[in-house]
């Protein structure tokens, strides 16, 4: 057989020459198509869930939120382990699940299990959430948000980080193959009201009350509409709070007659969250920091060609003085 197929070639070398030359293309083609990466991903195939509670130590985590998840997840099919880590305020549960099953199919049955779980935790502890769909290779671009020489007084770290959360990731989302956008770094805004206990007493009031009254002036209602002719006129009630002055403005209670606002009892101020790190670039200090991470068996390098792209047009939208540095591609 070997003999014809050598004599076959030899007699029609035009057929044999196209047909190498397609091969050849074939090849080529193939080529740009394979999900290269840096390092193969031999993560095994496993759900994470996640649950966060501030006010417990390591071992009520443990007692109150780690077993009864692990209690719930021990019986879903094609289970081959199950690991936990408990620490001050927060549980991660690791289930690994036979190869076969795939992606999707552990997440809907770990998905179906978190009910029982959370029934078992309590709404006070916290509630239980699975991780992302990636893996742990899965941090393919990393970024600096960063002032330029001479903005350095305009964004400081805590607004380089109100930029990262609401601007850049916001309009990062989306982008195909991502599965999710992390901050790390520079100071969560949040706004602080410091009530003065003399004060509080002074006035017999305790801080359930304060946290009320701040609870229920700040939100938004709707009511129904008005017709008017060929018009409707829809009726709403605006109590969002926007800034410093109408939080110090919220009533608290009346005393003779006489409202008793936040701004009586207490100070209103601009400070940041609790956080438990932080994030430094170059020995100069504090930095803000961006990781995409990629959606698990994704090709990478479509995907980092995709956030590249999806970077550039971001960088038109931000403030003048504000730019995003990448340091891992």
């Amino acid at each position: 057989m070997i003999n014809n197929i050598i004599t076959f070639s030899v007699r029609n070398k035009l057929i044999i020459g196209l047909f190498t030359c397609f091969i050849i293309g074939w090849g080529l083609y193939s080529l740009t198509k394979i999900p290269i990466d840096a390092v193969p991903d031999i993560t095994n195939n496993q759900v994470q869930i996640i649950t966060t509670s501030e006010s417990l130590a390591a071992q009520e985590v443990e007692q109150y939120i780690t077993y009864p998840v692990e209690l719930a997840m021990n019986n879903l099919p094609g289970v081959q382990e199950i690991r936990s880590i408990s620490r001050f305020g927060l549980s991660i549960v690791t289930v690994v699940f036979d190869e076969d099953l795939g992606t999707f199919l552990p997440r809907q049955l770990v998905s179906e299990k978190l009910k029982e779980a959370e029934q078992n935790i309590g709404s006070e502890y916290g509630t239980p959430q699975m991780g992302p769909i990636t893996s742990g290779l899965g941090e393919i671009y990393q970024y600096t948000i960063e002032a330029l020489p001479g903005y350095e007084s305009l964004y400081d770290a805590t607004e380089l980080r109100t930029i990262q959360d609401w601007t850049i990731k916001r309009q990062l989302s989306g982008t195909k193959g991502i599965v999710e956008i992390n901050s790390w770094g520079g100071y969560l805004k949040q706004y602080e009201v410091a009530i003065n206990p003399n004060k509080l007493n002074s006035f017999d009031l305790t801080l359930s009350e304060i946290f009320t009254a701040l609870q229920k002036n700040n939100q938004n209602t709707g009511g129904s509409y008005i017709e008017k002719g060929a018009n409707l006129y829809f009726i709403r009630g605006k109590g969002l709070v926007g800034s410093i002055d109408e939080i110090k403005k919220i009533v608290v209670t009346k005393r003779n007659q006489v409202p008793i606002t936040i701004a009586d009892i207490g100070e209103v101020g601009i400070g940041h969250a609790p956080r438990f790190g932080a994030a430094t670039m170059d020995g100069k200090g504090e930095a803000v920091i961006g990781i995409v991470m990629m959606l698990k068996d994704a090709n990478t390098i479509n995907v980092i060609a995709d956030v590249k792209e999806r970077i550039a047009e971001i960088q038109k939208t931000l403030p003048e003085g504000v730019v995003i540095k990448p340091f891992v591609d």
